[in-house]
């Protein structure tokens, strides 16, 4: 009976919202609910268009697909996104399953795969398994009727006959399949690579590549339709009503006419909504540009922003998606991509409305698209190699990519580099075309490009403050002023799947033994011709023409990849693309035990020694090296940055980003930046950025000790002096929290990345803690010195946090962990760790712990 009552008891901590769609009906989701509760959930059934319920209720989100409104919200609070096969999984395991392998992300794009394998080499085995784990796909060891996939090279083993003879649904592929999805970052059809007669190996075939249908971008072909939308309706849902409870501001930028305003304005109020003027009143905005007052308080605001192509979608489904979901429902910008004008791109293999969709996103990185293909292109887009213009794209010696490269460099508003080998893979009897438009936008790189926010958040009033931005320290140190933050650093991986992880594959197959079928050792690249004619083949006049000015260019370039070929092989390899000859700052070093002995080379060394001379004699030796915090004068204006750095190191200063190499910190005042709370750990001497401002003023290297930082109001604030804690980071040698086991919540002000800098400058352990902790413990056997502080601090274990009801709901949880440990929980604030940083003292803990009393007390 107890037992029973421990298996209804599974979802116990679980708060669930389900959400229903077109693949998820409402009578679904109340049998969902019902089950969930039955195993002790709390459930919520969302159903659109009405109101989505507070995201900080939920644990999880249960989903077939993430087109629903508080998808990003969700994913920004890491708040799991999970099919309701997540469910079954974790009643038939009796343990809540990993979220991450029932996502409906398709970017986690093997998340409907469950593999299992037949007899393939180890090496290769292990290699499959966790590239398909890593992209959200699942692993069987035997053959049951979840398995969608076998991974065979024959079908005479055991697996393969069991399936063949039980007429099973379940596909025999060869490995080659998951090594080109692994390579290319997308699902590509699985019926080349399929069993018994795979297309793949098939000799001497040259008939087209069969191209298949693609939904991905229907309706979201071109950036402004010319057509009026008609709405679909089903027997379930036949009434208009997307727009329900909703507000949408029509901008003027569309340029659209008065009727067709009417006639759309009029759609909406059918559906449920209202048309306003007003974007503070507005949910959603739709405009042509990426610019604009409304544009960017809308997008800063968090509304939804999309342009004619994505409004027209949502009344012809009658169903919410994300703008960012497909790259054209965004509104596009006036001046393109950097590094796109002047490209003259072609398409070859592209067909319908494939190919409008690429022809559109061309022109909106800023490119030419060229209907046919000349010695003059740049670039070919192509969905396979067999063509005659991928014939005469190499002879003339032009780029030859998939589409991925395009998409994904408009995604990330960021010129591409094309030697990445995903854009230059076409797997066999493959038409690239089918995973065309499955690109999302990547909201970070739109962000921080377009309406990054250009406000400066006030203070705290705390005596104690939380960890400062930049902008803050400016403030604090020299008075408010109007200024610009620096651009967020962008995630390159949040919406584009990577061809490779730690558990994918360089090549499935490179250690696959030899059968008796010998075609199937490794994948390889036999080259296949088509029958279309696309374009002329180059004559030999013209191909001769193109080499020999592929040869001139590759002459002019010469120096500079000689140049590539010797920063390679320094320590570190070449750092933020190294520089370029004709670069003035370029300090060159001559190793003559590295020269290469070539003859066309003997120039550009002789080059590189004479400069490497001349830099030496003009530059000074290295007197000190500078970190620098809250510094105003280049707050916003990076030319002028790079312009006073370069005149710094002229005067023998070297500006360093690691506190670790810092033998100097300038600041206006005490901060709480990471720079200098961590710098404080190395024992610095600590400057005011007068000296900066004086060293550049009279262009010479003033005396450090006449620029000593006095704040002594801010000593007194948070209860420490400069001079004593560099005194004790001298004696601490970065061992101060030596011991100390540290977990931090993700959402902390000031960010996690922060705090776990200063613990690890200080010698401690920080970890992440997300309801499970996800670290190994260490050895706790002390040294025969050790202090008494290092036998407690392994006695403890230490949660930064703050008293918000979202952090609130980790503290029973971190509290069960740290008892199952053996160790004592301290829930504390963030203000313990910057004072004793900051101090270079250890702390105790119980002046800083937060609990329960404490929070109420706050928000009465």
């Amino acid at each position: 009976m107890e037992q029973q009552e421990e298996s209804f008891q599974l979802f116990d901590q679980c708060r669930i919202c389900i959400v229903c769609s077109k693949d998820l009906s409402p009578d679904t989701a109340h049998q969902l609910a019902s089950t969930l509760e039955e195993n002790g959930a709390e459930t919520v059934i969302y159903d659109p268009p009405a109101d989505f319920p507070d995201l900080a209720e939920f644990t999880h989100v249960m989903s077939n697909t993430i087109d629903f409104p508080a998808f990003d919200a969700a994913n920004d609070a890491l708040i799991p996104v999970v099919k309701p096969q997540w469910m079954q999984s974790s009643l038939s395991k009796r343990k809540l399953a990993n979220p991450r392998q029932y996502s409906p992300d398709p970017r986690l794009f093997l998340n409907d795969v469950v593999v299992t394998c037949g007899d393939i080499p180890e090496g290769d085995k292990d290699a499959i398994l966790g590239g398909v784990l890593a992209k959200g796909g699942l692993y069987s060891a035997k053959v049951t009727h979840l398995v969608t996939h076998l991974v065979d090279l024959t079908l005479d083993s055991a697996k393969a006959r069991l399936i063949t003879s039980k007429k099973v649904n379940i596909k025999i592929v060869l490995p080659h399949w998951f090594d080109d999805c692994l390579k290319l970052g997308r699902r590509i059809d699985e019926r080349p690579y399929m069993l018994p007669d795979p297309e793949i190996l098939r000799t001497g075939l040259e008939g087209p590549i069969r191209s298949a249908e693609n939904r991905d971008i229907i309706g979201a072909s071109t950036p402004e339709p010319t057509t009026l939308p008609t709405p679909v309706t089903s027997p379930t849902n036949s009434k208009l009503n997307v727009f329900q409870g909703k507000t949408v501001m029509l901008s003027p930028d569309l340029g659209i006419g008065s009727h067709l305003l009417g006639t759309i304005s009029d759609l909406i109020e059918e559906g449920g909504g209202k048309v306003t003027s007003d974007v503070s009143k507005a949910d959603i905005l739709i405009c042509r540009y990426r610019e604009g007052f409304a544009y960017r308080m809308a997008s800063r605001l968090h509304k939804d922003v999309g342009n004619l192509s994505w409004l027209y979608h949502l009344i012809t489904y009658n169903a919410w998606t994300s703008p960012y979901r497909r790259l054209l429902h965004y509104p596009v910008s006036r001046t393109g991509i950097p590094g796109f004008q002047g490209l003259k791109i072609s398409l070859s293999n592209y067909v319908g409305e494939a190919r409008a969709y690429l022809e559109n996103l061309i022109t909106a990185t800023g490119a030419e698209c060229t209907k046919t293909l000349r010695q003059e292109n740049t670039h070919l887009v192509t969905a396979h190699g067999n063509s005659e213009k991928c014939s005469a794209a190499r002879d003339w010696g032009l780029l030859v990519v998939n589409h991925l490269w395009l998409e994904e460099s408009y995604a990330k508003w960021k010129l591409q580099p094309v030697t990445d080998p995903r854009y230059t893979h076409f797997p066999k009897r493959t038409n690239l075309s089918e995973v065309v438009g499955q690109t999302r936008l990547d909201r970070s790189a739109v962000e921080s490009v377009f309406f990054a926010s250009d406000e400066t958040p006030a203070p705290p009033t705390s005596p104690r403050r939380a960890m400062q931005t930049r902008d803050q320290n400016t403030v604090a140190g020299k008075g408010r002023g109007s200024m610009q933050p620096p651009a967020k650093v962008v995630d390159t991986d949040e919406n584009v799947a990577s061809n490779t992880t730690n558990a994918t594959p360089k090549s499935v197959g490179k250690s696959r033994k030899i059968s008796e079928n010998k075609g199937l050792q490794t994948p390889a690249r036999a080259r296949l011709t088509s029958d279309g004619q696309e374009n002329d083949t180059p004559s030999s006049t013209s191909s001769r023409k193109s080499k020999e000015a592929a040869a001139a260019k590759l002459q002019e370039i010469a120096p500079d990849i000689a140049l590539y070929e010797k920063e390679k092989k320094r320590v570190g390899g070449v750092i933020y693309g190294g520089r370029k000859k004709t670069d003035e700052d370029r300090v060159v070093i001559n190793n003559a035990k590295k020269r290469r002995s070539l003859d066309d080379q003997n120039e550009t060394d002789e080059e590189d020694l004479t400069e490497a001379k001349r830099q030496k004699k003009s530059r000074p030796p290295i007197t000190l090296h500078l970190l620098i915090t809250g510094f105003q004068r280049w707050v916003g204006n990076l030319k002028k940055e790079d312009a006073d750095k370069r005149q710094l190191r002229d005067l023998g200063i070297m500006v360093v980003q690691d506190a670790r190499k810092c033998s100097h910190l300038a600041a206006p005042c005490i901060l709480r930046t990471p720079k200098f709370v961590n710098a404080l750990a190395y024992g610095p001497v600590i400057l005011d950025v007068e000296f900066i401002t004086q060293c550049l003023k009279k262009n010479e290297l003033v005396t450090p000790n006449d620029f000593l930082l006095r704040d002594e109001a801010a000593e007194k604030r948070f209860g420490f002096s400069l001079e004593k804690s560099k005194e004790n980071a001298k004696n601490n040698k970065n061992k101060l929290l030596n011991g100390y086991q540290i977990f931090c919540v993700e959402t902390i002000r000031g960010g996690f990345d922060a705090f776990k800098s200063i613990v690890d400058a200080n010698g401690g352990d920080c970890f992440l803690f997300r309801t499970r902790v996800s670290y190994q413990a260490k050895r706790e056997e002390s040294d025969d010195d050790g202090e008494e502080e290092e036998d407690l601090s392994r006695k403890e274990i230490y949660l930064l946090s703050s008293v918000s009801s979202e952090h609130q709901k980790l503290w029973p949880r971190f509290r069960q962990v740290a008892l199952e440990m053996g160790k004592t929980p301290r829930i504390v604030r963030v203000d313990w760790l910057l004072d004793i940083a900051m101090s270079q003292e250890l702390r105790i803990a119980q002046e800083y712990e937060l609990n329960e009393e404490m929070a109420e007390q706050s928000e009465e």
